[in-house]
């Protein structure tokens, strides 16, 4: 049986103490399946970014475990591993500002990803023109962001996302910047990405425009996930 790309179990994250406690998740699970996409939807202040952020071994919750690939790496606040390795191997992020490096091009921003990791430059080099190739930016390769439109930004995010091949890449607001053509193009390309690279991808998102990309659809309320629907 093949591990789920991530498992939560009973979170909870809690800041402060006595009358000052706030309580940020209360009862949190979820497990995504690899070449599983899971939208989560629910309002400001619901729990949403602690949860992705607990995810993405940022953020430890104060009780509750997490595993990632089948590996537990954190019970409650303890770490079983080096976080900060684990992510790079494991995890790949996209936010809602693609936040490339602006004096690097399209390619550099993700050779740099692959080359962090002890990737060879000229195998990370090759490894990154197939993947803008793949997510349809090739051609942009050697433009700076600056020349990049919002939605090729993005795209390049996910490509660099992709670099070290996660299990589960974690999208927060990806599109929030984006009209709602280019919005759309980004989330049906986490669709494929799920789909055809075997990954889990959560993406924290409120546009209600692109609920068909999801296969399930979870929303978190008072910080507690439930399974809202199955998507057809």
């Amino acid at each position: 049986m093949i591990a789920p790309a991530v498992e939560v179990q009973h979170l909870r994250k809690v800041y402060g103490s006595g009358h000052t406690e706030v309580v940020a998740i209360r009862d949190a699970s979820l497990s995504i399946a690899r070449g599983e996409i899971v939208g989560m939807f629910g309002p400001s202040g619901s729990g949403k970014s602690t949860i992705l952020t607990a995810m993405a071994l940022i953020n430890p919750p104060t009780t509750g475990k997490i595993e990632i690939g089948g590996k537990l790496v954190l019970d409650g606040p303890k770490a079983l591993v080096d976080l900060r390795a684990f992510r790079r191997q494991h995890l790949g992020f996209v936010f809602q500002k693609a936040n490339l490096i602006p004096f690097l091009s399209a390619l550099e921003n993700v050779q740099i990803a692959l080359e962090v990791n002890d990737t060879a430059p000229k195998a990370a080099r090759k490894r990154a023109m197939e993947l803008l190739d793949y997510l349809g930016v090739g051609a942009r390769a050697h433009n700076l962001p600056v020349a990049l439109s919002g939605g090729e930004q993005q795209r390049v995010a996910v490509a660099r996302a992709l670099a070290n091949e996660p299990s589960l890449i974690l999208a927060d607001e990806p599109t929030a910047a984006l009209d709602s053509q280019r919005g759309r193009q980004v989330m049906e390309l986490f669709a494929k990405v799920a789909h055809e690279r075997n990954a889990g991808v959560l993406v924290v998102t409120h546009d209600h425009r692109t609920l068909d990309v999801f296969d399930r659809i979870v929303d978190v309320e008072d910080g507690m996930i439930r399974v809202r629907e199955k998507v057809a």
